[in-house]
């Protein structure tokens, strides 16, 4: 039975058609997958169910009974809730007191702290999730801090759930522990809308899929019997994609970035290792092994302790982040809404605020000349977007990544790209660009360094791997012995344990 109907939805932003005609229905009790490319109006959709936005045209149907709604409120009120990826708690409260901001139990004007934590801890034990309610949220990894806005949503008795890619920061253990959430929602008789680029997730899943493509409805699947995963591809990018990883070898030249002895207080194991000409080389790991930590040490972003860094044979002594990219090092961080992009600023101040100093003379900035290397930038590596002047809060994930990397394409004489998780929460269709374009660097003669945490992608894209243990380097693997045995095996700790549960550093 029908429980939740788009109905025709269309919306548009200036120079921007985001949504057109969107008409789908999804069950009561379902667990309902959306897919499509970055930019395909995924977001725009779960914006206007959330009351974030409302559409131009159109609208939303919810239990035969259509609605308006003009605020998160709103939607909060008809029992919809939308998790995002970039979740919605208070930091420096308790999980108890971010599920019950608003209606706090009192006595005597005072909030009763212990009615608050026992009721929050006993509603939180009822559907399954284990977070102490006395606990600061700013303690919680990202996977505890998933099921805590989750637990916001069930408090609140939400009957729609939308959760938008759930698992992008999740570990193996925490994501299986969200998948039987999941279930238990389900059990209940809650709809669940399912964002993801995780093909393996939407068949484990889903019971329905609705794909769109370039705001319009690709196509809708009712149930997923005799759905296939290239099928899914093909509607979603409206191609056939044979091989998204596109890996093409190349022979390594000379050594560009040389790693020995490097430490930091975050990283108490001296690491060592060198990067070449051509080359891809990739860094994997469980969550807490100490890959963003290397890079980040490498790129100075944190302090070392001690060890040298070298590219292309030059120390870079004291380093900081400002020293590294004039040595021709630069880094796209893991966490690209917080560390990678300006927002609130448009595509050409995100591409160019590095290399400014290189469009000044006498003092004076050369606008004219910057203009043309956005423009350029933005076109070489296919960005999505009407203008240069688009805030880009405004682009997909995908478009996103790819300014950031436009960033250091215009930057003068890079010779070494760390890139920490390339492709997280972004569309195949976007992944195979962007793998196409580290191929291209490295074939232009750069030294490209790709951390991931998805074995299928580190296995795919580059041509040796080195995997990490608790903090240190523990094995270095060539591409004819890439297996996922080989590889999770020099990743596990040493007791046999996963390191699960430890924060969103990688």
């Amino acid at each position: 039975m029908s429980y939740l109907k788009f109905k025709n939805i269309s919306k548009s932003y200036p120079g921007v058609r985001a949504l057109t005609d969107v008409n789908f229905d999804v069950r009561r009790g379902a667990v309902h997958g959306l897919m499509g490319e970055n930019g395909a109006g995924k977001s725009t959709l779960i914006r206007i169910l959330s009351g974030d936005a409302e559409s131009d045209t159109g609208g939303i149907e919810i239990d035969g009974k259509e609605q308006q709604f003009r605020s998160t409120r709103d939607a909060w009120a008809a029992g919809v809730t939308v998790i995002h990826q970039e979740l919605q708690l208070v930091t420096g409260l308790t999980v108890a007191e971010n599920l019950a901001l608003g209606h706090f139990p009192a006595k005597a004007g005072l909030i009763a702290f212990r009615d608050l934590y026992r009721d929050v801890g006993e509603k939180l034990r009822q559907v399954g999730i284990d977070v102490d309610p006395r606990r600061k949220v700013a303690e919680l990894s990202i996977g505890e801090r998933q099921m805590v806005e989750i637990g916001k949503a069930i408090m609140a008795d939400a009957r729609i759930i939308a959760l938008d890619e759930p698992t992008s920061s999740l570990s193996a253990h925490e994501s299986e522990i969200l998948f039987r959430l999941i279930g238990r929602l389900k059990a209940e008789g809650r709809t669940i809308l399912y964002i993801s680029h995780r093909m393996e997730e939407v068949f484990r899943l889903c019971d329905g899929l609705t794909v769109l493509r370039d705001g319009q409805l690709a196509a809708h699947h009712d149930t997923m019997d005799g759905v296939t995963a290239d099928q899914i591809i093909s509607e979603m990018v409206g191609r056939e994609i044979d091989d998204i990883w596109g890996w093409r070898p190349r022979v390594p030249g000379e050594v560009l970035l040389d790693v020995q002895g490097l430490h930091g207080p975050r990283l108490p194991s001296p690491a060592s290792f060198q990067a070449r000409r051509g080359e891809v080389l990739g860094f994997f790991g469980l969550i807490g092994a100490g890959r963003s930590e290397l890079m980040r040490l490498i790129y100075g972003a944190d302090p070392q302790t001690g060890g040298v860094v070298s590219v292309a044979g030059q120390d870079l002594g004291a380093r900081s982040p400002k020293s590294a990219i004039r040595a021709g090092l630069v880094l796209v961080p893991e966490d690209r809404k917080a560390e990678g992009i300006l927002q609130g600023q448009s595509l050409a101040e995100n591409i160019l605020v590095s290399s400014r100093r290189h469009h000044m003379r006498a003092g004076i900035l050369n606008r004219r000349r910057e203009a043309e290397i956005a423009e350029r930038e933005l076109k070489r590596l296919k960005v999505r977007t009407p203008s240069r002047h688009q805030d880009i809060v405004n682009l997909s994930g995908g478009n996103q990544q790819k300014v950031i990397l436009c960033r250091w394409l215009s930057e003068e004489g890079v010779e070494v790209l760390l890139i920490d998780e390339p492709t997280r929460g972004i569309d195949v269709g976007a992944k195979s660009e962007i793998y196409d374009i580290l191929y291209q660097l490295a074939e232009s003669g750069m030294a490209i360094v790709v951390v991931s945490s998805e074995l299928p992608e580190i296995m795919g894209i580059c041509d040796r791997i080195h995997v990490m243990r608790d903090g240190r380097i523990s094995a270095e693997v060539t591409r004819a012995d890439f297996t996922e045995e080989t590889l999770l095996a020099a990743a596990m700790p040493e007791d046999g344990a996963a390191s699960v549960g430890e924060g969103a550093s990688q």
